[in-house]
């Protein structure tokens, strides 16, 4: 497993990407840094944790507003990962607390 430097509202990760899947990661970590700065400057939120559960929260109705459809390139990058979520599922709440937890383990965890 390599290991990519991202960084995400201003602050950096090391973040762990299968071999072949940093095009992905870096769209993944995109989308959620331009979720997580809208939120920020929109102004009425400043904690980081609720930003990012906000942000989470956002994508993943998104994804279900969408039926899990997404373009057929991008469905096929992230069916060449194991380790990416699959995009025709909703993610269970838990196990998206839990990764963004992982991911914001400086920041302390959301709940």
């Amino acid at each position: 497993m390599k290991q990519m430097e991202v960084t995400i509202m201003g602050q950096s990760y090391l973040l762990g990407c299968p071999e072949g899947g940093e095009a992905a990661l870096a769209e993944a970590v995109s989308q959620v840094d331009r979720e997580m700065c809208a939120i920020r400057d929109g102004g009425k939120v400043k904690a980081r944790e609720r930003i990012a559960v906000l942000a989470a929260l956002n994508l993943a109705y998104q994804l279900a507003e969408d039926g899990g459809t997404a373009a057929p390139a991008a469905q096929a990058e992230a069916s060449a990962q194991a380790a990416a979520p699959d995009l025709g599922r909703l993610p269970d709440l838990d196990g998206l607390m839990r990764r963004l937890d992982e991911a914001l383990e400086h920041d302390g965890h959301l709940l």
